[in-house]
């Protein structure tokens, strides 16, 4: 069907939506959702906050993530508003908002960047609303619990390639290997109710791994994932995190390289597109406070698609997020 127009007699007003305006036209968005340009003014009422976080400080070797959520926003052009699954429209269940970028003053000093991702996302949780940001590379996601998870450790359904428990780096604890050891050791994570899901690859040391495997986080290898099934990985997934607020931590590596080869870390061998979408489908009815879609690179992503799949993403954490904010104003 053919998109809907906006006539002459209700462009460019207050009226105005964007995900009605013809695709290739106006600022491009996070899933075509208004833009907040004022934040101090709009953000209150805002019910699921999309942002972005141009930063790649943490990365190990391919860096280019920080262009994630420039092209993550252009490939959101592609996006409409009804689920053809579950029939939820997230923009009528919620005020959903796209509130722009972390803006750096200090991006090449690794502690204060990640000092700023968790002042501008500390001020999106202050007016209670639902954080789905766009990487960045993986080690955004810590300062984002710091924001949100200071009140009590959340359970994390985390979807990656790597389990992101590594220790220091060349120096630095603030990078896109550790971001779940440093919310862990910080009271920001219930290990007990994390789950990372797609784990693979060779590494050069096992301390990442076992770290997972001792502080009681549920590890599901590639090789498990396969032999179970997307629907026993739903269960177990839906068993670990239980009742209580939940974040969702998608790493777009957790994706075979075929379906997302614009990535710093990419690993042969893993989920598909259609099982991370019923994968996610399947989160259904939990207490989410909160996702983010990371490791999306650009510059190693020749056709555009490694940005399609993020948006793509996001736009299925933003059906799950709406409903568990729409239920939650009910309940």
């Amino acid at each position: 069907m053919a998109d809907k127009f906006m006539n002459d007699e209700v462009s460019y007003d207050a009226r105005f939506d964007p995900k009605l305006a013809p695709r290739y036209s106006e600022i491009a968005t996070f899933l075509r959702a208004p833009l907040v340009t004022d934040f101090d003014r709009e953000l209150a009422g805002v019910d699921i906050a999309l942002a972005g976080v141009p930063y790649d400080g943490g990365v190990t070797n391919r860096p280019g993530a920080r262009h994630g959520p420039r092209e993550i926003r252009n490939q959101s052009s592609l996006m409409r508003s009804i689920h053809h699954v579950t029939r939820i429209d997230p923009h009528a269940l919620c005020r959903v908002a796209d509130v722009g970028d972390v803006r750096f003053s200090a991006v090449m000093n690794n502690d204060a960047a990640r000092a700023e991702i968790r002042d501008f996302f500390e001020r999106v949780h202050a007016v209670r609303a639902l954080p789905l940001s766009a990487g960045g590379d993986h080690s955004v996601t810590y300062p984002i619990l710091e924001a949100i998870a200071r009140e009590r450790p959340v359970g994390v359904v985390h979807i990656d390639a790597h389990t992101d428990t590594w220790g220091e780096l060349q120096g630095s604890k603030f990078n896109h290997g550790s971001p779940f050891r440093l919310a862990v050791e910080d009271g920001l994570i219930d290990p007990t109710r994390m789950i990372q899901i797609g784990i693979r690859g060779a590494q050069n040391a096992e301390d990442g791994w076992q770290y997972s495997l001792d502080k009681g986080m549920r590890v599901i290898f590639i090789e498990e994932f396969e032999d179970l099934g997307v629907e026993a990985v739903i269960a177990e997934a839906r068993r670990v995190v239980g009742d209580g607020p939940t974040y969702v931590s998608f790493d777009v590596d957790g994706l075979d390289p075929v379906f997302a080869p614009g990535t710093g870390t990419p690993e042969v061998g893993g989920l598909t597109m259609r099982e991370a979408q019923r994968l996610l489908r399947g989160l259904r009815g939990l207490n989410l406070i909160g996702g983010d879609v990371v490791e999306v690179a650009p510059p190693f992503d020749q056709t555009g698609n490694t940005a399609l799949v993020g948006a793509t993403l996001m736009y299925e954490i933003l059906c799950l997020l709406a409903e568990a904010r729409a239920g939650a104003r009910s309940g």
